[in-house]
């Protein structure tokens, strides 16, 4: 019996767009052209971060202060007035023995202990707040010029009067400028003479009207010394912006304190929030979200057709 005649092998094998292509793997190039659309997002970020540092860390402060603030009023409003007055006239006291001892802006070590203790209701070392009212500053007071304090809130020098008023005496407060992280006393090389601050303190609110403002060198102490007679406080903070080599003494006198500022704050009013920065803050988030899934995103494509089964058709 005859073979059949065999088909040519060329028939035999099917067109090689009919066998199905193995999938392919994803080459270099394709991985490698993805990397600028990553670094450009990252590139994004980091931007969006350092943009919105001062002023994400500068709200973080205040409010934190805000709260200390807060803290601390609850804490007066707890005491009654005789425990208030008490430590009124201890801090007074401990004023006068400062004068008559005679006043060179030191605190002695052995005075120190007591110092820490006077006008501490809440044990965090807040003796009172500052409030500018002009350059919208409101911050806690606290015991010393650590940097601890100074990173967040104003210092009470140790070796000067404490806040509590009083003839015979000069209160010296220091607090940073040009921080990124907090506001503080970057503004106030803008006071002027004629405007006022107030400082709270336990039951009593103190108002000052500045009459000096000098600038100095960081060892010349003479405008920080008892003017007799007198109830001064100075405000100092370091210039010029960013340089620091001197000292910004914005000086105060005691004045009345006007009925249109008495009490205006009570513990929730610290607490309110700014709508507008609280508004940025949520907005910032979501539309770097969305800016990244644009650029993550690619268009589907349309599956391809395969060859074999067009021809077929």
């Amino acid at each position: 019996m005859k073979k059949k005649a065999e088909a040519p092998k060329s028939a035999k094998a099917a067109p090689a767009s009919e066998k199905t292509a193995p999938a392919k793997k994803p080459s270099a190039k394709k991985k490698s052209s993805k990397a600028p659309t990553i670094f450009l997002i990252l590139f994004v970020v980091a931007g969006l971060s350092l943009l919105l540092y001062p002023s994400v860390s500068n709200y973080w402060n205040s409010l934190h202060s805000s709260r200390a603030i807060s803290g601390y009023m609850e804490a007066v409003n707890s005491l009654d007035d005789e425990k208030q007055q008490s430590m009124l006239d201890e801090a007074h006291a401990y004023n006068k023995k400062l004068f008559d001892d005679g006043y060179t802006l030191t605190l002695p070590e052995p005075r120190k202990a007591s110092y820490f203790k006077l006008l501490d209701i809440t044990g965090t070392g807040i003796m009172g707040y500052i409030e500018i009212q002009k350059l919208g500053v409101m911050l806690p007071i606290y015991h010393g010029t650590g940097e601890e304090v100074l990173q967040s809130a104003v210092g009470h020098i140790e070796g000067s009067f404490l806040p509590v008023g009083g003839e015979n005496t000069h209160t010296v407060l220091s607090g940073h400028r040009g921080l990124p992280s907090a506001k503080l006393f970057t503004d106030l090389d803008k006071m002027q003479i004629g405007d006022t601050f107030s400082l709270k303190v336990l039951k009593d609110e103190l108002t000052y009207e500045v009459d000096q403002i000098l600038t100095v060198l960081p060892h010349e102490l003479d405008a920080l010394n008892v003017v007799p007679g007198e109830d001064l406080c100075t405000l100092i903070t370091c210039t010029p912006y960013g340089i620091n080599t001197h000292r910004l003494l914005v000086r105060g006198h005691r004045i009345e304190t006007p009925e249109d500022i008495k009490s205006r704050l009570v513990p929730g009013d610290v607490l309110r929030v700014n709508t507008a920065v609280v508004a940025v803050f949520l907005a910032a988030p979501v539309l770097v979200a969305l800016f990244i899934l644009m650029l993550v995103k690619s268009p589907k494509q349309k599956p391809k057709k395969k060859r074999g089964n067009a021809a077929a058709k």
